[in-house]
């Protein structure tokens, strides 16, 4: 998808987009080039906006249209998918490893002293501290909360039923820290879970990828991680070792050893 001219000139255009039609360019990024091959109206629907805050977007991009739109993405699409792309490249195994290992060294680089420094503090200090994730990331949810519950007392993983998370809400303990996962395609309940929890004085950690989950305007730390660079997949390495360092920041404001060694001997008890 990078040489594909189209997505490129998305990508560039992006950062510079109002709102709404940053949304409508995640969408079609997030599923090109099969987002942009429905109606106006479809693509509107699913990025949330208005049809003519989609159309504006295409007359931005100097396209005819979005009929125009649509030429464009066929023409450049032809014939290609991010797997074929991957599996055609030559040498694509070796290219494949090196693109991991450069964006594992891009994301540990994005995870600054000062932004290690503020979500230690927070994961060590909260009242609480929850987490959640999509699809995949939530393997690294799931990791963190395992991890840091046996640092400290009051760590939970946001629970998958809508009556089981309003029951949380209900009873959230403040200050509570929500450490959030969110990548393309960005969950719309995580979207909610989260900001139902902002509105109850949850501070929120984000986690997410170069375009920026929804929720980046509400989080108080935003990790942002460069962009997957492993072919047709989205590396869990990144979101893992981004987990490993907030965990070793919280552990080094927390004095944990008793509490680990009654964890060690309850656990050969049970």
């Amino acid at each position: 998808m990078d040489d594909d001219p189209v997505a490129s000139r998305l990508s560039a255009v992006y950062p510079d987009l109002p709102p709404g039609e940053r949304a409508i360019v995640r969408v079609l990024l997030d599923d090109y080039p099969f987002a942009a091959l429905g109606s106006l109206r479809a693509l509107a629907e699913r990025s949330g906006v208005s049809p003519p805050t989609a159309s504006r977007l295409f007359d931005r991009l100097g396209y005819a249209g979005f009929a125009g739109f649509q030429s464009a993405v066929r023409d450049g699409a032809r014939d290609r998918s991010r797997l074929r792309e991957f599996v055609t490249r030559s040498p694509g195994m070796r290219r494949a490893a090196e693109d991991l290992r450069a964006g594992l060294d891009g994301t540990l680089a994005a995870v600054t002293e000062q932004l290690l420094d503020s979500v230690g503090t927070l994961l060590s200090q909260a009242a609480s501290v929850w987490a959640m994730g999509g699809p995949l990331s939530e393997l690294a949810a799931e990791y963190l909360i395992r991890q840091l519950a046996g640092l400290r007392p009051g760590v939970h993983r946001v629970p998958g039923s809508a009556p089981a998370r309003a029951r949380a809400l209900l009873d959230l303990p403040g200050p509570a820290a929500l450490v959030a996962y969110d990548f393309r395609r960005y969950s719309p309940g995580t979207a909610r879970f989260a900001e139902a929890a902002c509105a109850r004085g949850a501070r929120l950690v984000l986690i997410t990828d170069a375009w920026e989950s929804p929720l980046a305007a509400r989080a108080e730390t935003l990790i942002r991680l460069p962009p997957e660079a492993a072919g047709p997949i989205a590396p869990l390495a990144h979101q893992i070792a981004v987990t490993e360092l907030l965990l070793v920041a919280a552990a080094a404001r927390l004095d944990p050893a008793r509490r680990l060694a009654d964890l060690d001997e309850l656990t050969q008890a049970l």
